[in-house]
């Protein structure tokens, strides 16, 4: 099957934890994450070019595929890792799950800030800087000492051709 050609440009996204909470602080957090844009990759609605999980937030390069709209994506993708989260906390944190309590009318529990900062990359330069930036966030957090040593990064992608997450694009600008 022949991938979906992508119909704009590439956006840097980055989504926050309400109130910058650490809510993704464990690796099994992280995975459903990963899990979620394999999910999303092999379903041809996205191509990933970038991405570190920290443990209050998340950025990444993605790109929409074929006929799918970014806001559709993006809600599905909010909306599923979401709730895979909250049914973890719910079972094993509920200290944690007590602090993301919000006063909404279509849900008790909110995991992400709304409003996720979007920007389209409209040019090389602006791509390699935002991916420069994601690389190195770890770095700036004092999480690890290179950007390739951070296990939920694209880095390692990069600097080592190290596909193990198995849904990377290479951007070639």
């Amino acid at each position: 099957m022949q991938t979906p050609i992508a119909r704009e440009y590439p956006d840097f996204i980055t989504v926050t934890c309400l109130d910058w909470i650490p809510v993704i602080m464990e690796d099994r957090f992280k995975e459903i994450i990963i899990e979620s844009l394999k999910f999303l990759t092999h379903d041809n609605r996205i191509a990933v070019y970038g991405f570190v999980i920290m443990p209050n937030h998340l950025h990444m390069i993605w790109q929409m595929l074929g006929e799918h709209k970014r806001e559709d994506v993006q809600r599905d993708f909010l909306k599923f890792t979401s709730q895979q989260i909250l049914k973890h906390l719910r079972n094993e944190h509920a200290m944690l799950q007590k602090r993301l309590v919000v006063d909404a009318k279509d849900r008790k529990h909110q995991v992400w800030k709304r409003n996720s900062l979007s920007i389209p990359l409209w040019s090389d330069r602006v791509f390699n800087q935002k991916l420069d930036y994601i690389h190195n966030n770890p770095v700036k957090a004092r999480l690890c000492i290179y950007p390739e040593d951070y296990h939920y990064s694209s880095a390692r992608f990069y600097q080592f051709n190290d596909n193990h997450w198995g849904f990377l694009t290479h951007y070639n600008g």
